[in-house]
């Protein structure tokens, strides 16, 4: 499965939330810097899925706020 995401880094209020189809806010409290926002996303997008980290890949956007990520298994 293949989804958008949109992410929000420094938010106050963590969380995932639902754009349209295939489409997600994500909203984590880690900054942009050193790919810490990019490891708090895959965290909130396994922790939303129900699966492990490692079934979440960025495949697009690791440098960008708008990233294209695949999810194995569901």
């Amino acid at each position: 499965m293949k989804i958008l995401v949109v992410v929000k880094p420094n938010s106050k209020k963590p969380g995932v939330d639902v754009l349209g189809d295939n489409s997600y806010l994500v909203r984590v409290n880690q900054p942009a810097t050193e790919g810490k926002a990019n490891k708090a996303v895959v965290d909130a997008i396994s922790e939303h899925f129900h699966v492990s980290k490692s079934k979440v890949i960025i495949l697009k956007g690791e440098k960008n706020k708008n990233k294209l990520i695949e999810i194995i298994g569901v």
